[in-house]
C-alpha cells in the first residue's frame, strides 16, 4: 500500500515519506522570501531541524531559526518571537514541530502587526473579528509529532502567564497554507512524546465523536481516527521506525484536529488547566483522565461507544472500549492517575473553576457543574 496522497481538506497537505523537500517550494507558493522558522528548544538541535533549514537556505530563503517556546507556550514567548520576526524583516512563519511549535508560530503570524491584545482573539463568539486579516503572516506547518494536530487547525493554544489559564486564541487566516506531513520527522520522538501525542490524537477523535453536535462529516472522520490511534499507535510506540504505522498516527492526528470541530468535552476541560498550572504534558494528561470521564459519560454515551466498538471490532460494547483503552494506556506506560502526575488534592477547587471556564465544557455529553466536575477531579486522583 502506497500512503502518499494530496489532499485539500481542510487545507491543502502534502503527505508521504520525504516530502519534507518540498519546504521551500510550498514556502515560495505561500507567498514568502524570508521566513522565520519556529520550533522548540530540543528540536532546534536535532538533525531534522538542520535539515528543514538547509532545504530552505540552499532555495534562497535563508535558515532563520526561533526556538525559545516553552512546553506551554506563553504570551511572553509570542513577545519573544515576535521581536525576532520584526527585527529580521520576515514574510511569513514555518511553525515545525509539535503541537507547542504550532501554536506559537501561528501565534507570531497572527500578531505581527495587530493594534488589539492576543487575548482580545480568543475563541468567543466572533471576538476573530477584531483582528486586522491584512497583516496575519502565511504560514507552512511542518509537524515532527503525531497528535496535537494543530496543523489543519484555525486556532493555537496559548497560556496566559499570570493568571496560568490556557486560552483557545482564533481566526481563520490560521489555517496554515499548506500542511507538509512527512512520517519520517516523528521516527526520532522519544517514547513518551509517541504516547503522550498519539493518545492526545485519540482524545480528540474521542471527544468529537461523543460531542452532541451535530456535525455528521467529523463524526466520520473521528471513528476512523480511532481507529487508525487504537491500531498503529502500539506499533509506533514499539517498533518506532515502523514508517507505515507513523503514517496512519500523522493521519489520525490531522484527523482528530479536523473532527473536534464538532466539540471537545471533559476530557479537555480537565486536562487544560492542569497543564496551565503542573506544566504536564498536554496528551499524556488527556490519557490519564480518559477512564474516568468516560465514566462520567457513560448514561449519555454508552450506544453510541458500542456502536463504534463495534466499528473497531472490539467486542463488549462500551465496557470493551474502555478495556481498550486501559490497555493502551498500560502498553504505553501512562501514568495511573493525576496524583502520579503530581496533582495535589489541596488545588481542586481552583482546577474546578478553571475548567468551568474551559471552552471544552460545551461539547461534554454530561453537562459539567460544579459538584460534578469537582467529583471528577476527585475520581481521577
Amino acid at each position: 500500500m502506497t500512503l502518499t496522497a494530496n489532499w485539500s481538506y481542510p487545507t491543502a497537505i502534502k503527505f508521504g515519506a520525504g516530502r519534507i523537500a518540498e519546504l521551500a517550494e510550498q514556502c515560495k507558493a505561500a507567498g514568502m522570501t524570508k521566513p522565520l522558522l519556529v520550533t522548540d528548544r530540543a528540536l532546534a538541535a536535532l538533525p531534522i531541524t538542520a535539515r528543514a533549514l538547509d532545504i530552505l537556505d540552499a532555495a534562497g530563503l535563508g535558515r532563520a531559526v526561533f526556538s525559545e517556546v516553552d512546553a506551554n507556550p506563553t504570551e511572553a514567548n509570542m513577545e519573544a518571537g515576535l521581536t525576532v520576526y520584526r527585527a529580521g524583516g520576515h514574510d511569513g512563519v514555518v511553525c515545525f514541530g509539535g503541537g507547542s511549535a504550532l501554536d506559537l508560530g501561528k501565534m507570531i503570524a497572527l500578531m505581527v502587526d495587530q493594534s488589539c491584545s492576543v487575548w482580545d482573539l480568543e475563541d468567543v463568539g466572533d471576538w476573530w473579528t477584531r483582528a486586522n486579516p491584512d497583516t496575519i503572516a502565511p504560514i507552512v506547518a511542518v509537524p515532527t509529532t503525531a497528535g496535537t494536530g494543530s496543523e489543519v487547525g484555525r486556532a493555537g493554544v496559548l497560556t496566559n502567564a499570570k493568571t496560568h489559564r490556557k486560552k483557545i486564541i482564533f481566526h481563520p487566516k490560521l489555517l496554515p497554507a499548506v500542511t507538509i506531513c512527512d512520517p519520517e520527522l516523528t521516527v526520532g520522538m522519544p517514547k513518551f512524546i509517541t504516547a503522550g501525542t498519539g493518545m492526545d490524537a485519540l482524545a480528540h477523535c474521542l471527544e468529537a465523536y461523543c460531542s452532541p453536535h451535530y456535525h455528521p462529516m467529523s463524526q466520520g472522520i473521528a471513528l476512523e481516527g480511532m481507529r487508525l490511534v487504537i491500531e498503529n499507535l502500539p506499533r509506533a510506540y514499539a517498533t518506532p521506525d515502523d514508517i507505515e504505522a507513523r503514517a496512519h498516527m500523522m493521519s489520525a492526528a490531522a484527523m482528530g484536529a479536523v473532527a473536534f470541530q464538532k466539540g471537545l468535552g471533559a476530557i479537555h476541560s480537565l486536562s487544560h488547566p492542569i497543564g496551565a498550572v503542573y506544566n504536564t504534558h498536554h496528551g499524556t494528561t488527556n490519557a490519564v483522565v480518559m477512564p474516568m470521564v468516560l465514566d462520567f459519560n457513560r448514561p449519555a454515551i454508552e450506544a453510541r461507544l458500542a456502536r463504534a466498538a463495534a466499528y473497531l471490532d472490539i467486542a463488549g460494547g462500551f465496557d470493551g472500549f474502555r478495556a481498550r483503552v486501559m490497555e493502551l494506556r498500560a502498553a504505553l506506560s501512562i501514568p495511573e492517575n493525576l496524583s502520579a502526575m503530581g496533582v495535589e488534592e489541596s488545588r481542586l477547587d481552583e482546577l474546578t473553576e478553571m475548567a468551568l471556564e474551559d471552552p471544552s465544557c460545551g461539547g461534554n455529553p454530561v453537562e459539567m457543574t460544579r459538584e460534578n466536575t469537582r467529583k471528577l477531579f476527585q475520581d481521577c486522583l
